[in-house]
């Protein structure tokens, strides 16, 4: 666990330019899923295969619609309907809904959609989205973007479906960054891995000749930076994973753990080492100038700005236990957060600014929890043998970790990412090649 002393790290995301909105079409709307309540009975939703005039359309209008539909199930909020269950047939919805055919059935939501091949070797997705029982479309789009980028098309659809229904921003066209790791526990290989938010599109964005740990993604562009350990020298690298440019922000001996942007993605905070005690620091990025927020005896480490940038939460051991604290983003008015048993670490500030996501080890069980800025209202959301490195979906709504389990009788033990939503029902793991650590979930890539 990154218990003050630890290098564990987490994550990275990057993204690639897609799809653009050049349609749109008048929306009403009536159905609304309170996502606000600890658990929701699943809306039943119809998700149809998109049409096509050509076999290779109607494939992608298959595949699109499959897409939409893991995506709005996984939210454990939706629940597409077996499409055997379906009354109308492809043909005659490209004409016109029935709506009674599909109240029989129970959708109060459906999804159409078309696809269509352009001349210039890209397509055109349209897709509407129905209240069923109010007969009326809620809302509809039409997009274009080259074949290959069907599948995040589809996230884009998504993120359209989802923030109508539930009046939040949608979080599917995003990507996650973590740590893959293989080989014996004494000689594990560590790279950076990158996926889309549902585990497809996976590469390795480095070959393991070095070790890597804490990605971190910034806010405001597709930017990481990480810790790269190149004959036993942390080294802190930026890298732009639109472009593949990569440069050294620095060499810091003793550094405990790579940088967190600023909400603005000028600057970045971590914490350095220097002659046994280990401080929090700003370092402007174009200047490379350092700034020291923290001066205590105490471990003060793992911090994390709100999303306004005026305030910066970390975790130290000042008061006798490792505890979490927030401060002035200048490092003045420290004040004590948490003051429940265990020890706390990892602190990240929701996107949202309303909650702290945090790692906390408790009676020899660990647990991703949340509280509020002020410390109130803590809630623990997942548990475990060993789960660690909480982030944030890009809408305030979800988080992302990693779990370990107990080693086995060879001594190998089986790291995965995982999701879970902030009512705490909806745990899912995200399937990787390899095992998985240290999470890291990127913005919006529109």
């Amino acid at each position: 666990m990154t218990l003050l002393k630890s290098t564990r790290g987490i994550l990275v995301a990057a993204a690639g330019v897609l799809g653009f909105l050049v349609g749109s079409f008048p929306a009403q709307a009536e159905i609304n899923v309170n996502i606000t309540e600890g658990f929701v009975e699943p809306l039943p939703v119809a998700i149809a295969d998109f049409q096509g005039g050509q076999p290779e359309e109607q494939l992608l209008g298959h595949d699109i619609a499959e897409v939409i539909s893991a995506n709005l199930e996984r939210t454990g909020l939706f629940k597409p309907i077996d499409k055997k269950a379906f009354i109308q047939d492809d043909n005659s919805l490209a004409v016109g809904v029935r709506f009674g055919d599909w109240r029989l059935i129970n959708a109060q939501a459906l999804v159409s959609g078309k696809v269509t091949a352009l001349g210039d070797g890209r397509i055109s997705v349209e897709f509407r989205l129905w209240d069923v029982y109010a007969e009326n479309m809620m809302v509809g789009q039409r997009l274009k973007s080259t074949k290959t980028n069907w599948r995040r098309m589809a996230h884009q659809i998504t993120d359209f479906i989802y923030a109508r229904l539930t009046g939040e921003r949608g979080y599917f066209d995003t990507r996650i960054v973590y740590v893959s790791e293989t080989g014996p526990q004494n000689r594990r290989q560590r790279r950076l891995a990158i996926m889309d938010q549902d585990g497809f599109n996976h590469n390795f964005l480095t070959n393991g000749r070095f070790d890597v740990f804490t990605p971190r993604f910034s806010p405001t562009s597709q930017e990481i930076t990480y810790l790269s350990f190149e004959g036993n020298v942390p080294k802190v690298k930026l890298l732009d994973l639109q472009t593949g440019r990569e440069e050294n922000l620095g060499n810091f001996k003793g550094m405990s753990f790579a940088p967190r942007f600023s909400p603005d993605g000028n600057s970045v905070v971590m914490s350095l080492a220097d002659r046994g005690n280990t401080e929090i620091y700003t370092m402007d990025l174009r200047t490379r100038k350092f700034n020291r927020l923290t001066n205590d005896p105490a471990i003060d480490t793992s911090p994390s700005y709100a999303p306004d940038g005026s305030k910066v939460v970390f975790n130290s051991d000042r008061g006798g236990s490792q505890q979490l604290y927030v401060m002035d983003a200048n490092g003045k008015n420290v004040k004590r957060i948490s003051f429940n048993k265990g020890r706390y670490a990892t602190p990240v500030w929701s996107p949202r600014g309303d909650l702290i996501a945090f790692t906390r080890l408790s009676g020899r069980k660990f647990y991703i929890g949340v509280m509020k800025p002020d410390g109130s209202g803590e809630r623990m959301l997942a548990e475990g043998y060993h789960v660690e490195g909480p982030t944030w979906s890009p809408n305030g709504r979800v988080l992302s970790y990693f779990k370990q389990g107990k080693s086995d009788s060879r001594g190998k033990v089986k790291s995965n990412v995982y999701t879970v939503d902030l009512s705490g029902y909806n745990e899912r793991q995200v399937v990787t090649p390899l095992d998985g650590v240290d999470p890291a979930w990127s913005p919006l890539l529109q």
